[in-house]
């Protein structure tokens, strides 16, 4: 790990709406990675289909290492995808308020 004293405590918010198997969700995985790595803050939403991928592997690991990790409630129960202690299930007004606390906000389609 190799963390950044100019990144220390800055916020990113990261949005994935693809399905985990697809570029944009492993990319969008990868930037968490290397975020938490420089010691900075990360807030994941996973919307739509990207709701499938919140207990991929890789994404669960860096919940382990800090990583916020949110999902659409809404987008669960339309693909009756089980509610569970993997991410904190919430609706668009999280979204809203990552994007209005975090220094950066992206996201992958």
């Amino acid at each position: 790990m190799n963390t950044s004293p100019a990144l220390r405590g800055r916020k990113l918010g990261i949005l994935l709406s693809t399905r985990a198997e697809e570029p944009p969700f492993r990319h969008g995985v990868k930037l968490a990675e290397a975020a938490l790595d420089a010691g900075v803050d990360v807030y994941l939403y996973c919307i739509d289909e990207a709701v499938r991928g919140v207990g991929d592997e890789a994404l669960q690991a860096l919940k382990e290492r800090g990583l916020k990790l949110y999902a659409c409630a809404y987008g669960a129960q339309r693909r009756q995808l089980p509610i569970d202690d993997r991410a904190a299930f919430a609706g668009l007004t999280v979204v809203n308020d990552l994007m209005a606390s975090t220094d950066r906000f992206v996201s992958f389609n």
